[in-house]
């Protein structure tokens, strides 16, 4: 069997510099009441930043596998505005905020259409192998301030 295009998972794409992540919301999501389970949303969320990482050009698995380090998330806060409820297709919006030596503060929200279902505010810090925080990899810091450059 060949692996067509349409085959791959589905990934997000830039808008100017927020990122847009399309999924769709399934009973393994939702809670006894049929919506969807409050800690789902961070791993939507934590799935929609891993894609913005790949598709700015980023390789997480290279430098962790390489052993330069790892990121982790150090803050988070989150407010939850909306339900999201069965088969609702959604979008995480993730956008770049601030760039740091060793941290990214990350603005993200899952929307239902135009309307938004959840607020957060996310510090990733770039940690060592043994779990200290260390300078992010210069390559990826000048891609993220080409991403913050262009709101200029």
């Amino acid at each position: 069997m060949t692996i067509d295009a349409q085959d791959l998972p589905r990934t997000g794409r830039f808008v100017g510099t927020e990122h847009r992540f399309p999924l769709r919301v399934y009973f393994e999501d939702t809670d006894l009441s049929g919506i969807v389970y409050h800690a789902n949303y961070l791993r939507f969320m934590e799935r929609a930043r891993s894609d913005m990482l790949r598709v700015a050009g980023i390789d997480q698995r290279a430098t962790f596998d390489g052993g330069t380090g790892v990121y982790a998330v150090a803050d988070l806060t989150i407010r939850y505005l909306r339900p999201a409820r069965l088969d609702d297709d959604l979008v995480v919006a993730t956008k770049l905020i601030e760039i740091r030596a060793a941290t990214c503060r990350i603005h993200q929200t899952v929307r239902r259409g135009a309307e938004v279902l959840t607020d957060a505010q996310v510090v990733a810090a770039f940690l060592s192998s043994d779990g200290k925080p260390r300078r992010q990899p210069r390559a990826w810091v000048e891609i993220f301030e080409r991403l913050l450059q262009k709101d200029d």
